[in-house]
């Protein structure tokens, strides 16, 4: 018997009714993430990456909903839960990393207030106790002197410390998945570097299972096991990253992987994508990359095209199912 994998979303779909009708903002979208493993989320913004992550956390701010669609967390469904519910499963079997560290810590309490604060919300410790994991936990995501930083406030820490207490904080009750959403963006190239390698060592170490929600393909191909490729709400393809990073199937993909300069090679212009992510009112009919994918033929304009599996990975294109006519 296969493995359950920590997260599994089925055929999710997103709706956010309005006065003028109802906007899609996921649609069909299917990805399952195991234990240990980094999936890599893609694409523009408005693809839907972030909707994603709300949406298996439970925190899609009203009128959003879940109109369709399963979200299983280790074979338990957890879409249907209630408010509270969803309270007990966020921070105890569900962390969460954010973009911006500052908006995740409180910066009138220390650190480690914050942290043994949510060790006692969810683990059965006293304060001395958890006081004790919280020194642990930032030792583990590399702060140094922790028995002296603990108590320090995060005006007091560089932003490269404060995404590290943040995933400290993430961590605090060892939960089995962690939502990353481009936690490296706001940080120097070399403190993203130190991120990303830090997040695959704690994936590698505990056994965790990641959603890493970003735009940068090289944070990808740094750190993602696979990759989860989204336009328009719905995903294009999916695949080991070694695989979709250099051979692309779907000319979304290739877009996205033409458009980064590749080290020891002149080339005059790079690859561009022409025109926009469509707006949610006014996505086109058939597959939604049709307007400006060069390769569009009627069928694309036609007919949506399924996540059909192609190899190691699986691809929504009728270039690779069976041509465009």
């Amino acid at each position: 018997m296969p493995d359950i994998p920590v997260l599994e979303v089925r055929d999710l779909r997103v709706e956010f009714p309005g006065r003028y009708g109802t906007l899609t903002a996921l649609d069909g979208v299917s990805l399952h993430i195991q234990a240990g493993e980094i999936l890599g989320v893609v694409g523009e913004s408005g693809a839907g990456k972030s909707m994603t992550g709300l949406a298996v956390q439970g925190l899609l701010e009203p009128p959003g909903r879940i109109a369709e669609g399963e979200i299983w967390l280790s074979g338990r469904r957890i879409d249907q839960l209630s408010n509270r519910q969803m309270e007990k499963v966020r921070g105890r079997e569900i962390g969460a990393i954010f973009q911006d560290p500052l908006t995740s810590l409180n910066p009138l309490f220390s650190v480690g207030s914050q942290l043994t604060e949510t060790i006692r919300l969810h683990l059965d410790m006293n304060r001395k106790e958890a006081r004790a994991h919280a020194m642990d936990l930032l030792r583990q995501v590399g702060i140094p002197a922790p028995e002296d930083r603990i108590d320090h406030y995060p005006h007091q820490f560089s932003g490269g410390m404060r995404q590290r207490v943040v995933i400290a904080l993430a961590l605090a009750a060892h939960p089995k998945l962690i939502v990353a959403d481009e936690p490296t963006t706001a940080l120097d190239v070399s403190v993203q570097a130190q991120i990303i390698a830090l997040l695959r060592r704690l994936c590698d170490d505990l056994g965790t299972a990641v959603m890493l929600v970003t735009h940068d393909m090289g944070v990808i191909a740094e750190t993602a096991d696979r990759v989860a490729v989204m336009y328009a709400g719905r995903l294009t393809e999916v695949g080991p990253a070694r695989d979709v990073l250099r051979r692309p199937s779907h000319p979304y993909t290739r877009g996205l992987m033409g458009s980064i300069p590749a080290l020891g090679r002149r080339v005059e212009v790079l690859t561009q994508i022409d025109g926009s992510m469509p707006r949610l009112d006014a996505i086109p009919s058939g597959c939604a990359f049709n307007p400006r994918c060069q390769d569009a033929g009627p069928r694309c304009r036609r007919e949506r095209p399924d996540l059909i599996e192609t190899g190691s990975g699986a691809s929504a294109c009728w270039l690779v199912q069976g041509g465009v006519e």
